[in-house]
């Protein structure tokens, strides 16, 4: 993988990606990320590590702006990270997503929390 100058590299292409509701699984630099698409199309990137247990969030299920962990049903915003339902309390990482053309770029630096 290359890394541009803004700290993005190439993950796949979006039609590589469902069209709504979807997840696939990147290994960006060594780091698992799950590149997820919203409800409203949008392309997100978290950890793919469940913060309650060590599971792929990549292969959970996606509602609005939300991914549900698949064996405990913990639930991550998309947007933020943050858990918005038991039994995880711990955030996960999310990487800014650049889309350009047909190709999707995450960075390789996860973004701050703005809290």
């Amino acid at each position: 993988m290359t890394v541009d100058t803004q700290g993005f590299v190439r993950v796949c292409a979006r039609a590589e990606l469902p069209a709504k509701e979807g997840a696939a699984l990147a290994d960006i630099e060594g780091q698992r990320v799950a590149i997820v698409v919203d409800s409203d199309g949008a392309v997100h990137a978290v950890d793919d590590t469940c913060s309650h247990a060590n599971v792929s969030l990549s292969e959970g299920e996606i509602d609005g702006c939300t991914i549900e962990c698949w064996l405990h049903g913990s639930r991550f915003d998309l947007r933020t990270g943050e858990p918005t339902g038991l039994p995880a309390t711990q955030p996960v990482a999310v990487y800014p997503v650049r889309v350009e053309g047909d190709d999707v770029f995450v960075s390789t630096t996860p973004q701050t929390p703005t809290n």
